[in-house]
């Protein structure tokens, strides 16, 4: 049997073009080499959104951006979080096993802290125990189904890492049942500028939308932070925002002629916005109709995601029994 890739997507906010070059379309293609399982991080997003309407609609959101981008659920398991018990069930196993010192150093929690204490707080203010719990609900996501390889950016490596750490506990006291899971860094795209320069993120409100009409395309683009170099004048392409952009959606051979054009001057900024707009729009205007008639019609992605966790619970079951034969919770 092929190896199992799992890959979690929390549904927060609406899907930038960061998130395609970053996440979605790396992830896309392990399909191609492992067996691949995607889900819905519904638990998950409880950390940070409180209103009920808005997981509510970005469940469906998130789940329509990457069926029409190309997920395919004939080929692989994709469901949401929530619709399998199971997860929740091997996050309290886990949780009374794993110390709160190895919590402790979370980089999510240990900056929620640093942040307190800059701010002349509590250590412990608006810090919930979902938050702190956060890396063993990741670890029973991805011990849960036998995964082997964790697709994650360099960031997030620390969760496989804790992942692993909690797995070599358990089979070390128990006997094996746990496969130790390996994080799959992504190295080939790196962090994708947003149109000010920072990171492309929904925090910063610097994104490029995926789904966006011409109009908002249009706008987003035109935004786009550029020197004051005039048109003959030659520009290094390489500490150009809007050449990065470019590059990623262009030809091969359109990139390479658009570099040298850069390297030898004559290069009007407006027109690769306006190259860049019309590349765009003709990458995802597909997909954009697919999106929008998904998001109009739930029941689909509804039956989607119910038929994926069916799958799942049947790789996750026979892992948590004998997880729970292993502790002595049932003995048959």
């Amino acid at each position: 049997m092929a190896e199992i890739a799992l890959t979690g997507i929390k549904p927060t906010g609406i899907p930038h073009i960061g998130n395609y070059l970053g996440m979605i379309k790396p992830a896309l293609e392990l399909a191609q080499t492992y067996r691949a399982l995607y889900f819905i991080a519904d638990y998950h997003a409880l950390t940070t959104e409180r209103d009920p309407k808005n997981i509510h609609r970005q469940i469906y959101e998130v789940a329509a951006t990457w069926l029409a981008l190309g997920l395919d659920p004939e080929k692989v398991v994709f469901f949401r979080q929530s619709d399998v018990p199971e997860v929740f069930e091997l996050a309290w196993i886990l949780a009374c096993l794993t110390s709160k010192g190895l919590l402790n150093r979370a980089h999510a929690y240990k900056a929620a802290v640093e942040d307190n204490i800059r701010q002349g707080r509590s250590e412990d203010t608006n810090i919930s125990a979902g938050l702190f719990n956060y890396p063993i609900l990741m670890a029973a996501d991805i011990l849960l189904f036998g995964t082997h390889w964790v697709p994650v950016g360099q960031d997030q490596k620390q969760h496989v890492e804790i992942a692993r750490d909690i797995a070599s506990g358990f089979n070390s006291h128990y006997g094996k049942v746990f496969k130790i899971p390996e994080a799959l860094i992504r190295k080939d795209v790196k962090n994708v500028p947003g149109i000010d320069g920072r990171k492309m993120s929904k925090t910063y409100k610097n994104t490029i939308p995926i789904f966006a009409d011409s109009k908002v395309t249009h706008q987003q683009v035109m935004r786009i932070i550029t020197d004051s170099k005039p048109p003959e004048a030659p520009k290094d392409p390489e500490a150009c925002i809007l050449f990065t952009l470019y590059r990623h959606f262009a030809p091969s051979e359109a990139a390479n002629l658009t570099r040298i054009r850069y390297l030898k001057g004559g290069i009007r900024y407006s027109d690769i916005k306006k190259e860049l707009i019309k590349l765009l729009l003709e990458k995802f205007g597909e997909n954009r109709k697919t999106y929008e008639n998904l998001v109009k019609d739930k029941r689909i992605i509804e039956q989607i995601l119910k038929r994926g966790a069916g799958t799942a619970r049947l790789i996750a079951k026979p892992i948590l029994s004998e997880v729970r034969r292993k502790i002595g919770i049932a003995l048959t």
